[in-house]
């Protein structure tokens, strides 16, 4: 299995843990991540105000957010353009447990193919809908409703193809857009317990939030809203 580890080679407090991945990995290799300040003011891919789809995504899109998106998208681009069967992508801020990540690569290799998508999320917040395989105490299974973030995830070559096709305009969140299964077609399994952290304040911070503006209040009933809208729409064996 090939993995791409998005990173930006101006970042160097994320340095020290890309290469830790470089060699804990298997045939692993640093995918350059997108500038989303650059791909914003020149005007790189078609982007829109969360309008495209249903529902609405309430809140604009920030540079960072544009950038981890356009940097999925290149490494989906690259698994077509390989013809690998699958691939490991994963994020810079990345930390593993051995055991348990041995036991998440068990599941992968023998369940992993060209039409699968399957999240290796740091929280666990998802509850499974049926469960397609388990190995010790970690399980691969389709969940309810997809989880947010994007930290570690074996994409294979059809269900690459099938996002790439999807998002030929932006709108919102890479994490937000893979959740909306109803518009890609692409079932999204997930691992857990998978052995997959985050070091994101270890590392210096979210290379992609930014600080909030306006009526804390009112955007909080907007993400319940919203949240509430997707959630109406799960996943079903």
């Amino acid at each position: 299995m090939h993995s791409l580890i998005i990173h930006m080679s101006g970042s160097s407090k994320r340095a020290a843990n890309v290469e830790h991945l470089l060699y804990t990995l298997p045939d692993a290799e640093v995918a350059e991540a997108v500038n989303g300040r650059e791909a914003v003011s020149q005007d790189l891919h078609p982007l829109r105000k969360g309008t495209l789809y249903t529902p609405n995504y309430p809140f604009r899109l920030s540079p960072g957010e544009v950038g981890c998106f356009l940097s999925h998208r290149a490494c989906w681009q690259r698994i077509v353009d390989e013809g690998w069967d699958y691939a490991l992508i994963v994020e810079d801020d990345l930390s593993l447990d051995p055991g348990q990540w041995q036991t998440a690569l068990a599941l992968i290799e023998a369940h992993a193919g060209v039409d699968n998508f399957i999240r290796l999320p740091a929280k666990r917040r998802e509850s499974p809908v049926s469960v397609i395989g388990q190995e010790g105490e970690s399980k691969l299974f389709l969940p309810r409703m997809i989880g947010l973030q994007t930290v570690a995830q074996v994409v294979g070559r059809n269900a690459a193809a099938n996002l790439l096709a999807a998002s030929t305009t932006v709108d919102r969140p890479v994490d937000s857009f893979l959740q909306m299964h109803w518009i890609h077609g692409q079932r999204i399994h997930t691992i857990l317990p998978n052995g997959v952290a985050e070091l994101t304040e270890e590392l210096g911070g979210s290379t992609i939030q930014k600080k909030k503006r306006g009526n804390k209040l009112a955007r909080e009933f907007k993400r319940a809203l919203y949240r509430a809208q997707v959630s109406a729409r799960p996943q079903k064996a």
